[in-house]
Formats: C-alpha cells, sequence, structure tokens
C-alpha cells in the first residue's frame, strides 16, 4: 500500500491572490503545493469585463511583480509572449484593461503545474496524532478526492452581497456580477434602476447610460453615500497601503480598527474620478436634445423592496437620510451593485476550534496572515480588513502578502519583505521630538 501524498500546503480557492501565490511558490523546490478552485478555469469577475474598463492599479500590481520583477509570470512577460508589449508602450496607460488582466491571469493558470480546476473543497478536518489537515473535495463527475498538507491557504474570495431586503424578492434582480450575461435583457426592460455607491454601480451606469437613447429605458441609480465619492489616490494617502502602516493599524485595539474599517471604505471603494467627470460629460453631452430619462439620487437607503409578478416590477421602499424622508420608486430592471463581503467557508466547521476569532466574531488575523490557533497552519487571502485595513483587497499588496506567507511556510524569507517604504510617520512618536 503506498503512502499518502503530503503537500507542504493546500490552496483553496484561485482569485489573484492564490495565483500569485502559485506563481511564487512554482520556482522553489522545497515548497510543495496544491491549489484547488471549484470553477473550470480561471475567470475574474467575468460579468464586469465591459469594454474599455480598466483597473484601478497599475500593471506593476501583477501577480508577481512587486514580490519578484525577475518572474516568468508577470504582466510584462505575459505582454511579451503574447505580442502586445510594444503596443502596450506605445498606449501610456498604466492601467490594463480589466479584459486583459483577467486574460493575463489565465495565461499564468495555464502555465503552472500545481492547480487544480474542477475541485470544489467539501470539508477540512485535522489529525492531532500526525499534524496534518486532510482536505476532502468532489469533481463534477461525483468523485471525491482527499489530500493531506501541513499548512492551508484560504483564498475563496468574497461571494456577492445581497441586501436583506432582497433576499428571496423573486423576479430577475441580479447582482453586478451578472452585468454583462443579463444586460441585453436588462435593455429590453421599460425601466432600469442601479443601487449602489462604487465603482461598478458607476460603470454600469455608464454603460447604460450611453444606450439610452436606443433603447429608451428610463434609468435610475440610488446611491446611500452622501455624493458620488471619488476614490482617493493621491500618493501620500497611497502610502497607507504601506508595510509600516500594516504594522500601525494591526497594532490599534480592535474596537478602533472597526471603526477606521468603516470610515475608510472611500479609500478603496471609491469610484475613479475620471468614470464621474466621464458621466458628467455623457449626461450634459445627451442634455442637448432635452431632458435625460434618468434620476441620480443621493443620500438614499433602500428600506425594502417588493415585486410584483403580474407586472414584473419592484417597488423599491426608499428613505432620503437627510431628510428623513419616505418615497417609493418602481422599477423592471434592478441591478444590485452592493459589493461583496467575506463569508467563513461552510468547509472550516470541523476545524473551528482550531481558529482564532475576534471579538465581533470574525478571523482574528494575525500580522503574518495567519488566522489559526498555532500562528502559522492557516493564513487568509483578503477578507481581514478588520485586522489590516485596506491593503486586504488590494491587489499591489497580494504579493507583499504571499511573500509574507511563504517566508512562514518555508521558516525564511525567499522573496524580500519590505519594512520600511513610508515617507510619513503613522502614530505618535516614542519620545518628543527635536
Amino acid at each position: 500500500m503506498s503512502t499518502p501524498h503530503i503537500y507542504d500546503f493546500v490552496a483553496v480557492g484561485l482569485g489573484p491572490y492564490n495565483l500569485g501565490l502559485a506563481c511564487l511558490t512554482e520556482p522553489i523546490e522545497e515548497l510543495d503545493g496544491l491549489f484547488l478552485e471549484s470553477k473550470p478555469d480561471f475567470d475574474w469577475h467575468p460579468g464586469m469585463l465591459l469594454d474599455g474598463v480598466t483597473l484601478q492599479t497599475p500593471f506593476m500590481a501583477d501577480l508577481v511583480t512587486l514580490a519578484d520583477p525577475t518572474s516568468p509570470y508577470s504582466f510584462l512577460n505575459y505582454l511579451k509572449e503574447s505580442g502586445r508589449l510594444y503596443s502596450f508602450y506605445i498606449r501610456e496607460i498604466f492601467y490594463p484593461l480589466r479584459a486583459e488582466y483577467n486574460k493575463y491571469c489565465r495565461w499564468a493558470a495555464g502555465k503552472l503545474s500545481s492547480v487544480r480546476f474542477g475541485h470544489e473543497v467539501t470539508s477540512i478536518t485535522y489529525d492531532e496524532a500526525d499534524g496534518l489537515y486532510t482536505v476532502r473535495s468532489q469533481r463534477p463527475t461525483g468523485e471525491t478526492t482527499e489530500h493531506r498538507a501541513r499548512h492551508l491557504v484560504l483564498g475563496t474570495g468574497t461571494p456577492p452581497f445581497i441586501p436583506e431586503t432582497c433576499q428571496g424578492l423573486g423576479g430577475d434582480l441580479l447582482h453586478n456580477g451578472r452585468y454583462l450575461e443579463h444586460k441585453e435583457a436588462l435593455q429590453a426592460k421599460e425601466s432600469i434602476t442601479i443601487v449602489g455607491s462604487g465603482q461598478s454601480a458607476a460603470e454600469i451606469y455608464q454603460d447604460l447610460l450611453a444606450d439610452i437613447g436606443s433603447h429608451g429605458y428610463r434609468l435610475n441609480w440610488v446611491t446611500r453615500s452622501p455624493r458620488f465619492f471619488p476614490l482617493e489616490y493621491t500618493k501620500l494617502t497611497l502610502e497607507m497601503t504601506s508595510p509600516e502602516y500594516v504594522d500601525y493599524f494591526h497594532a490599534l485595539p480592535e474596537d478602533t480598527r472597526y471603526r477606521l474599517e468603516s470610515e475608510q471604505k472611500g479609500l478603496f471603494k471609491g469610484i475613479d474620478a475620471d468614470l464621474i467627470n466621464s458621466i458628467y460629460d455623457l449626461l450634459y453631452q445627451q442634455s442637448l436634445d432635452g431632458p435625460v430619462p434618468t434620476r441620480l439620487l443621493t443620500n438614499t437607503s433602500l428600506a425594502d423592496a417588493s415585486y410584483d409578478e403580474s407586472t414584473g416590477t419592484y417597488t423599491l421602499g426608499l428613505r432620503h437620510e437627510e431628510q428623513e424622508r419616505d418615497f417609493s420608486l418602481t422599477t423592471q430592471g434592478l441591478v444590485l451593485a452592493t459589493g461583496y463581503r467575506y463569508q467563513v467557508p461552510a468547509f472550516l466547521e470541523p476545524v473551528r476550534d482550531r481558529i482564532r476569532w475576534d471579538d465581533h466574531g470574525r478571523f482574528d488575523v494575525a500580522r503574518n496572515y495567519s488566522i489559526d490557533t498555532t500562528g502559522r497552519g492557516i493564513f487568509l487571502q483578503n477578507g481581514a480588513t478588520q485586522a489590516h485595513s485596506l491593503t486586504s483587497p488590494d491587489l499591489g499588496m497580494g504579493p507583499y502578502r504571499n511573500s509574507w506567507i511563504i517566508r512562514e511556510l518555508l521558516g525564511r524569507e525567499h522573496y524580500p519583505v519590505e519594512k520600511s517604504i513610508a515617507f510619513q510617520e503613522f502614530g505618535a512618536p516614542e519620545g518628543p521630538l527635536t
């Protein structure tokens, strides 16, 4: 009887962060890892791959470059291999097209030997006797597999968030993550309403606004925010995605971190300023022929909702927060650009007692990105803004976090981990200043 293979780590989920970890660990002979993904292939937010839409981070924030600029899995190497490097150079725009970034990730995933698609993890258990995790997964055929490993890396991502008022509502409402596949059906309706305040809501609004004349629908955009907040992208603010700021933020009291988590959403969930201006210009252009059949409602929260199957319309109960006035809006199409929220995967239930939890019932994420009681057994990708601030969902910080995780897995530093890059100081000095 053959001895079961033991991996150094099994990583669950293959979004950009675990894909980056796969790229960075592929050349390390001392690390034997396996990456399991339930989907049949890599596809990053396919419902939002709108024409012309770019990332909000520069191309250097790819899977590997900020950890290893010499990696063969860099975005620039992808461009070179696909014959697009000079075109990208002439374009002189640092921000890759979102569809292009997706193609780059698919290219990288296709080169890796450690990735297994079509494996949905169903449970994870831990054997105290041998100190190993057993990861059970199921294939689309129903076949089950087991893999044993010393460590785990969780990269299951953040699923779409549907407000409680819209859960089980009926009809054909959709989250923005499914926008493109339902765009044609949406545009056949008499009215469409977008609920949300961030980049995705703005991109969908602009996309639908551009076609409003040819389709003749009424278009509404409802946001709880007091205004259409631009993403703050000044250079000193960007220093908050630095090792020093992670150190500072992580050391704060838990309640303070949770308060800041709420206050900092505009730093990573705002709208690109150029997009806001482009929407205004489009509204101005279309208004030359008369009033545009659209409404932009700020300070407006969604209090309740109902669906009338006979007419195919939704009635949204809305509340203007500053005036404290209630009103309603009827619409045939409803797009919820309400973001994503981390959910603890059900497959972790058997090892729940090995995981650290904070006083708010969420993962107690250590500075080294571990969440287990040993401090180096289970590592978390993303899903930790309450512990690591806005760096948690930032694509550019993915290689930095992976460098940390690799150092923990190896017991030594393989990729240099930056410790000090910021000009500013985030905390109070230890003593008097001179």
